[in-house]
């Protein structure tokens, strides 16, 4: 009944005139932002950080649930129309998403995209409502040995699963752990990594890293590979869905639910995994396997379902912990800094009107993207028409002004221009931004943990496992690591198949054996009808 009437209280809140207009803003903004192939919910918020310095922290979060939200949906429109996904998380609406668009159904696609998205970001908001508060209360009766212990596990586990190799994730948050050092201990007071400059006394604003390595570095990398081949839009009618429709994307809309709210809230969990497994059981369950890789309504629904949820999963370690699981949360952890407000378990306790507003909104956002995407989905589309050079002119620009009005110090803009030079490069070497962005943010807060642990053992080690959870973690943690080592050590001692006598020798070949030889021809020539037939399909994804 509490968690209740303060969702109740924060309906009150977020309904007002004044928060209810950045809520629209936010939406239309994240749509805007997430159709636009590059860009994203975690830019468009890095951008808008300087701007909100005059806002209200509560119509500034509003404001940024408001884009992230869009930001989930809109990158879902690119995959769909373009075959280009917007974020990592849109890549398996486009396999079917694309297909049904190029055999004209692009607006029966873009319907059980929208109508998923309100679906599962309205049960995942309310088990973020429910949830939240719960592990709050766990996280109260923890100790300084605890919370280090959660937040490397979180640190870790983020940067293993990230980029094409763990030694380029571990890279990069070495990276994001360096600038995070560089300013003032604040226990001695000894200056770090300085370089005797005194303006970098007080460390690098979280603001300026973040507009830098995202804004300025994704421009830099898309005009380094500029495209001057207009886009061609399929074009899109008005958003409907038959009878027929409806009755197969229900089903996935719940289960891509299931599947994103929970991979959401773990510390490695992200959008990705959940609808990858949405799409692989929506292929199994469905009654029309035949029609994957055609153009399945079920292949858009659930996934697309299981993309929001994790969305609204996100903000359940970020309110209740402080810890962000996506880059989008880690801007927003960077927003709650800005403005003064410790994120952690005592957020609710501290900031609980801003908090349940935050979560209020989440819903009015979601009924939004409902009301002004299914109309406005052919706008959207002319959109993607945008000429690039204009738009990264734009995003630089403003990228500049935001940075400037941090601190008013031109020193700003070369910081900008070295940091989004270390963006660009992350880019070219195939370095993950996040674990960057993580290390800048967490570093001097797990160092103030560890610290503390330290101080109440007087200084000895075993002071770090003096609490059963933080033992529990630590192990968790090396399977985490181990994992490779051990799975590869399983299958280089796994006893080989016994191959059958007749298959072996290839005399007197049995039906299976035949079986196996037609199979090898077939790979061996590649003319197979069937064969011949996945080509032409795949050749058309490409295209």
């Amino acid at each position: 009944m509490d968690v209740f009437s303060s969702l109740m209280d924060g309906f009150a809140t977020a309904l007002t005139p004044m928060n209810l207009l950045y809520a629209v803003i936010g939406v239309i903004l994240g749509s805007a932002v997430g159709v636009l192939p590059g860009l994203g919910p975690a830019m468009t918020i890095a951008l808008l950080l300087p701007v909100t310095y005059v806002l209200e922290p509560t119509s500034a979060f509003i404001m940024f649930a408001g884009i992230y939200y869009g930001g989930m949906y809109g990158g879902s429109t690119t995959s769909i129309l373009l075959n280009t996904p917007g974020e990592s998380s849109s890549v398996v609406t486009a396999i079917e998403g694309n297909r049904m668009a190029k055999a004209g159904r692009a607006a029966q696609a873009l319907a059980t995209a929208a109508i998923g998205s309100f679906v599962a970001g309205t049960i995942g908001t309310a088990l973020l409502a429910v949830f939240a508060p719960i592990v709050v209360e766990f996280a109260v009766s923890l100790g300084s040995p605890s919370y280090f212990a959660i937040m490397v596990l979180a640190l870790l586990a983020v940067t293993a699963v990230l980029g094409s190799s763990r030694l380029r994730g571990f890279a990069s948050l070495g990276l994001g752990l360096a600038i995070g050092l560089v300013g003032m201990d604040s226990v001695t007071g000894q200056r770090r990594l300085t370089f005797g400059q005194p303006l970098l006394a007080d460390g690098l604003d979280i603001v300026v890293v973040a507009v830098a390595i995202f804004a300025v570095g994704e421009a830099l990398w898309v005009a380094a590979h500029m495209r001057r081949t207009p886009l061609y839009v399929i074009p899109v009618g008005r958003p409907w869905m038959g009878k027929q429709d409806w009755k197969r994307s229900w089903k996935p809309w719940l289960r891509g639910t299931a599947f994103g709210f929970p991979f959401g809230a773990l510390p490695a969990g992200g959008a990705e995994i959940p609808t990858f497994l949405s799409y692989v059981t929506e292929k199994r369950l469905s009654k029309h396997p035949e029609e994957f890789g055609k153009g399945a309504i079920e292949g858009v629904a659930g996934p697309e379902a299981a993309n929001n949820a994790a969305a609204a999963g996100t903000m359940t370690p970020l309110l209740a912990l402080g810890l962000p699981t996506n880059a989008t949360a880690a801007v927003m952890l960077a927003a709650f800094v800005q403005f003064g407000i410790q994120p952690g378990p005592l957020l609710f306790a501290n900031e609980g009107p801003l908090v349940w507003a935050l979560i209020a909104s989440l819903f009015i956002g979601n009924f939004l993207l409902l009301l002004i995407n299914l109309p406005l989905a052919p706008m959207w589309a002319k959109i993607l028409q945008l000429p690039r050079p204009y738009l990264y002119a734009g995003i630089l620009f403003f990228a500049t002004l935001g940075a400037y009005s941090v601190n008013l110090q031109a020193f700003d803009l070369l910081l900008l221009l070295v940091l989004g030079a270390l963006g660009f490069m992350m880019r070219r070497f195939g370095l993950p931004v996040l674990p960057l962005i993580l290390g800048v943010i967490l570093g001097p807060r797990i160092e103030g943990q560890l610290r503390k642990s330290l101080q109440l053992s007087a200084g000895d080690p075993a002071g770090l496992l003096s609490e059963p959870i933080a033992v529990v973690i630590y192990i968790i943690l090396a399977i985490i690591l181990m994992w490779p080592l051990l799975f590869k050590l399983y299958r280089r001692n796994r006893p080989a198949p016994l191959l059958s006598a007749n298959a072996t020798r290839g005399n007197e070949p049995t039906d299976v054996a035949r079986g196996t030889v037609s199979h090898g021809s077939h790979r061996a020539d590649g003319k197979s009808k069937g064969d011949a037939g996945d080509d032409g399909d795949g050749g058309d994804g490409n295209g």
